[in-house]
């Protein structure tokens, strides 16, 4: 008798050690999302501070102060017109000015109204590979550098009435290079206008150093 009672409790312990060392069943557990948060990057290629999405100026030069919309801003001296800097990019091999070029050369205008004795220069450039070889080791009329000036002065004229008399218009064909050319990022900057608004019988007014080439173009 005390042998089966011995046995049967043996039994019943085992059984019990058993239930406790089986795994849980986590079949109906529900499965826990992390949430993670997201980040976003603003992009600004130009490096002005103004991110590429906000930016109506793009392409900057670097060391030029912008206002909030990312295009230059307008300095001036007490008693003198505004000193103003104009820019426009172009793609390759093309002449024709961007919509998103458009708003500042109104504001160019608007200050040129505004100041009848101010003059604007029309600096026109070209990237190496947009022209020839024969043309590279000399400084050139470019019919493409011609007509990107043009396009600047017509604009100014036909849409704002400018008188021509107050617009000088410069072809620097390669010579005015503000990037290397050995990159298409560098090849891109270098397709451009750059203008200068300002009142030469008041005050002297210099370009800015990365887009000086007045020196090296021919006036048209």
């Amino acid at each position: 008798m005390n042998t089966l009672l011995r046995s049967t409790f043996v039994v019943l312990i085992s059984v019990l050690t058993l239930s406790a060392c089986q795994t849980p069943d986590l079949s109906n557990q529900k499965a826990q999302t992390i949430n993670m948060p997201t980040v976003v990057v603003n992009l600004d290629s130009d490096g002005d501070g103004v991110p590429d999405d906000l930016d109506q100026c793009p392409n900057t030069t670097e060391n030029v102060v912008v206002d909030e919309r990312g295009c230059p801003e307008i300095t001036s001296l007490i008693g003198m017109p505004p000193l103003m800097e104009y820019r426009a990019f172009f793609t390759k091999d093309s002449s024709e000015l961007l919509p998103q070029y458009h708003d500042e050369l109104d504001r160019v205008a608007e200050q040129m109204n505004n100041y009848d004795t101010a003059t604007i220069k029309i600096e026109s450039h070209v990237s190496k590979d947009e022209v020839s070889k024969a043309s590279t080791s000399m400084l050139q009329s470019n019919s493409l550098a011609k007509n990107r000036a043009l396009i600047v002065k017509n604009y100014l004229i036909l849409n704002h009435r400018i008188e021509p008399s107050r617009l000088t218009t410069l072809d620097c064909g390669i010579k005015g290079s503000i990037a290397p050319s050995d990159t298409e990022e560098g090849r891109s900057m270098n397709r451009r206008v750059y203008s200068l608004v300002t009142d030469l019988k008041n005050h002297k007014a210099n370009y800015h150093q990365n887009d000086l080439g007045s020196n090296r173009c021919i006036e048209f």
